[in-house]
C-alpha cells in the first residue's frame, strides 16, 4: 500500500513537470493589419513557426536557425522580451518601378533572446518576412542559416535550377512537385514560387542583402525546402578576363560584423495571380537611398548595337558597318530621332577587355561621346566585372570623359564577396555619378533603392539568347522574377517568329513571339534601363512600332492588373503623369485568347485616345502580323482585345 504522503508527492512531482515542459515551449502569434495573414511562432527545442492564409496554412512547422562559429543561434532558445510595433507609412522610391508611392503597413514581433540576439517577424495584407539581428563583439563568423520551408502537401514550385553555385542566373523554369524534388538534385536560387493545392501562391526572396552571401535550396523529399550557401571565396586564379575559378574555400559562408541586421527572408502571400505582379516587397524591405542628390540619375532607354552585331543595312548606310566611329554615330542618329537616351557601347569599344583606359582604335570614343553631345544621346560602356575590380580609378576617369553608365557582366556569383563588390562598385560609381546596369548578375535584392545609381539587373532568361527566349518561359516574369525587381530582357525584336518556324542568327536576329507582343514587353516589363534591342535600320522600316516603344516610359507612377492568370496571360495598365500604356501577353495556346477589358482606371471627364497595336489575322502563323487601331475612349468604356498563340497587346491612352 502506497502512503498518502508518497501519493502527493507524486502528484506535485508531476505538476511540476508539466509546468516546466509548458514553460518551455512559448508560442507567439503576429498578424496582417488586415488579419488575413497570421503567423504563429514556436519556440521549443529551436524556432519554428506557421502561416495562415485566410483558413489555409500555407507554411507548415518551418524552421530558422543561424550557427555562429558553432554557437546556434536558434537552438533552444530563451526568450527574454517579445516586443511589438505597428508601421504605416508611404515609401517614395526613386526607382519608380511600379508605383510613385509605396505603402508600408506591417505588424511586427521582435523576439529578444538569451545571448544578445533576436528575430524579427513582420505581417503584411500580402505577406511575411523575417530576419535575424545579432549584437556580439568584434567580427563573426557564421557557418551556416538555415532556412527550412514546408509547404502543404501536393504544392507546386517553378523556379530556376543550377547545378552548381557559379550560374548566370539564365535558367529555364522548372516545374515540379516539391515532395519531387530531391535532396541530391540540382540546387536552385531566390526567387522561387511555390503554388498550394488550396490556390494560394507564395513567392519567396529576400532583401537588404548585405555583406552577405544569397541562398540557394535544396528539396528535402519532405515537402520541403532547405537553404545551402556558398562558402567565403579563399583562392581564386582567372580563367579569362570575364571569369575566374574558385580554387578554396573557407568552411563559414560570411565573415561580418557581429553586430548588425540580416537579410530579410520574405514570403509573398496572396490568393489572386494578379498580387504576384503588383507586388513591394521588396521595396518596402530596403535600406533608404544613401545618395540624398538624385538629379542626376536618368532612368531610360538605350539602343543596343550587339543583339544586331552593329551591321545597320538601311538606304543611308554609306560606311562600312561595324565597332567603329560611323556606327556609333548612326546609332546614336537613330537615338536622337526617337528621344532615346543612350547607346550601349557593347564589347569591343576597348583595344583589351580588361583596359578600360584604351579605346579600340576604330572606336574614337572621344569623337562619338562629343558627337553624342551634338545630338542630345549619351554613352553607356560594358565592361567585365574583372576589369572594373582591378581599375579602381575608372569611374573618375570616365565621368571626365562624359560617360553616363557602365554595363558590368559575367559576374556569375553570389558568394559574399560577389555581393560585396555589387555594393562596393555600384557606391564608387555614384560618388562620379555614373549610373550602372549589372549584367550576367543574380536578382534584385534591395541595393538598387539603397543605390537608385543602379538601374538594373540581368538574371533571366532574355531576348539575348533568341530562339531560346520563349513565351511559355517569358510568361512567368511578371510574377516572379520582375516581381522582385527591374529586368534587363533587352526586347524590342522586330523580326517576329512563331516557334515552329523560328531561324536566326546574328546579324539576323530574331524573337520568338508576335509584333505585338515585343511591343507589349516595354510596357509590362520593368527596368530603369531598358533597351532596344533591334536593328536601327529594322526600327526606321517599322516607324510607327518604334514611334510607341520608344514613347513608353521606364518609370511609373501607377500599375492596375486588368487580367492575370499564371502562366497563360497577364494584362496590365500603367501610368506616367497623365498618361497610360497598356501591355498584353500571352504564350502557347490553341486558340486565341479574347478578353475584355474595362478603363475605369481613367479619370472621370476626360477623352483619351487610344492607340493599339494588336495581333492580326494571320500573326498565329506569321508572326510580324499586327494591326494598328485608334479610338476615342472614356472612364468605363469596355475594349475587346485578341490574343493569338504567343501574341501580345499594345497600347498608349493620350
Amino acid at each position: 500500500m502506497i502512503k498518502k504522503g508518497i501519493i502527493s508527492f507524486l502528484v506535485a512531482v508531476a505538476c511540476l513537470s508539466g509546468a516546466s515542459e509548458l514553460n518551455a515551449q512559448t508560442k507567439q502569434s503576429l498578424a496582417s493589419p488586415d488579419g488575413n495573414i497570421k503567423v504563429e511562432v514556436t519556440l521549443s527545442g529551436g524556432i519554428t513557426y506557421d502561416v495562415w492564409c485566410g483558413d489555409e496554412l500555407v507554411l507548415d512547422d518551418c524552421r530558422l536557425s543561424m550557427d555562429v562559429e558553432g554557437n546556434v543561434l536558434g537552438s533552444s532558445p530563451k526568450l527574454q522580451k517579445a516586443s511589438r510595433r505597428t508601421v504605416n507609412e508611404v515609401k517614395k522610391p526613386f526607382l519608380r518601378m511600379k508605383y510613385a508611392e509605396v505603402p508600408n503597413h506591417f505588424n511586427e514581433l521582435t523576439l529578444r533572446m538569451k545571448g544578445n540576439w533576436s528575430v524579427i517577424f513582420r505581417a503584411y495584407d500580402d505577406g511575411m518576412a523575417y530576419r535575424f539581428v545579432t549584437d556580439l563583439p568584434g567580427e563573426i563568423e557564421v557557418n551556416h542559416e538555415d532556412i527550412t520551408v514546408f509547404f502543404p502537401h501536393e504544392t507546386r514550385l517553378v523556379l530556376q535550377q543550377s547545378d552548381r553555385f557559379r550560374t548566370s542566373y539564365e535558367e529555364r523554369y522548372s516545374f515540379l512537385k516539391v515532395s519531387d524534388w530531391r535532396a541530391y538534385d540540382k540546387i536552385a536560387h531566390y526567387p522561387v514560387l511555390a503554388m498550394t493545392p488550396g490556390g494560394t501562391k507564395i513567392l519567396m526572396s529576400e532583401s537588404d542583402l548585405v555583406d552577405y552571401p544569397a541562398p540557394f535550396f535544396r528539396g528535402n523529399e519532405a515537402d520541403g525546402i532547405a537553404s545551402v550557401f556558398p562558402n567565403v571565396v579563399a583562392e581564386t586564379r582567372p580563367r579569362s578576363d570575364k571569369s575566374e575559378d574558385v580554387l578554396l574555400r573557407e568552411p563559414y559562408i560570411a565573415k561580418t560584423s557581429g553586430a548588425r541586421a540580416f537579410p530579410w527572408r520574405y514570403f509573398v502571400i496572396t490568393k489572386e495571380d494578379a498580387g504576384l505582379v503588383e507586388t513591394t516587397m521588396t521595396c518596402r524591405l530596403a535600406q533608404d537611398s544613401r545618395i540624398d542628390d538624385t538629379s542626376w540619375i536618368e532612368p531610360g532607354q538605350a539602343s543596343w548595337e550587339w543583339w544586331n552585331a552593329a551591321i545597320p543595312y538601311g538606304p543611308d548606310v554609306n560606311f562600312k558597318a561595324g565597332l567603329n566611329v560611323d556606327t556609333y554615330k548612326y546609332f546614336m542618329d537613330f537615338a536622337s530621332k526617337y528621344g532615346v537616351k543612350y547607346i550601349v557601347m557593347d564589347e569591343g569599344w576597348a583595344k583589351d577587355n580588361m583596359d578600360p583606359y584604351t579605346p579600340n582604335p576604330n572606336c574614337n570614343l572621344f569623337e562619338i561621346i562629343d558627337h553624342g553631345k551634338k545630338v542630345g544621346v549619351d554613352v553607356i560602356l560594358w565592361l567585365t566585372w574583372r576589369c572594373v575590380e582591378q581599375n579602381p580609378g575608372m569611374f573618375a576617369k570616365f565621368a571626365e570623359w562624359g560617360v553616363k553608365g557602365v554595363k558590368i557582366d559575367f559576374m556569375d556569383r553570389s558568394d559574399q564577396w560577389m555581393v560585396n563588390f555589387y555594393e562596393r562598385t555600384v557606391a564608387e560609381a555614384a560618388k562620379h555619378r555614373i549610373f550602372v546596369n549589372y549584367h550576367g548578375a543574380f536578382k534584385p535584392a534591395g541595393l538598387e533603392y539603397m543605390y537608385p545609381n543602379l538601374l538594373s539587373y540581368e538574371g533571366v532568361l532574355g531576348l539575348e539568347q533568341m530562339g531560346n527566349c520563349k513565351p511559355e518561359n517569358s510568361i512567368y516574369l511578371p510574377f516572379i522574377r520582375n516581381a522582385v525587381g527591374p529586368m534587363e530582357y533587352t526586347p524590342g525584336a522586330m523580326n517576329s517568329m512563331q516557334p515552329d518556324n523560328y531561324s536566326a542568327r546574328r546579324p539576323n536576329s530574331a524573337g520568338v513571339g508576335t509584333r505585338a507582343y515585343q511591343m507589349a514587353l516595354f510596357v509590362i516589363f520593368e527596368s530603369g534601363l531598358q533597351m532596344l534591342a533591334d536593328n536601327p535600320t529594322l526600327y526606321y522600316r517599322n516607324d510607327d512600332c518604334t514611334r510607341f516603344i520608344s514613347s513608353v516610359p521606364v518609370l511609373w507612377d501607377d500599375t492596375k492588373v486588368l487580367k492575370a492568370k499564371l502562366g497563360d496571360h497577364l494584362v496590365v495598365a500603367k501610368r506616367n503623369g497623365e498618361e497610360w500604356f497598356i501591355g498584353g501577353m500571352t504564350a502557347e495556346r490553341k486558340e486565341p485568347l479574347e478578353l475584355e477589358l474595362t478603363l475605369d482606371f481613367l479619370p472621370e471627364g476626360r477623352t483619351f485616345t487610344l492607340t493599339s497595336y494588336e495581333d492580326g489575322l494571320n500573326a498565329d502563323r506569321q508572326a510580324m502580323h499586327y494591326v494598328k487601331n485608334v479610338r476615342e475612349v472614356r472612364k468605363g468604356d469596355v475594349v475587346k482585345i485578341k490574343m493569338v498563340r504567343n501574341g501580345g497587346y499594345a497600347a498608349s491612352l493620350k
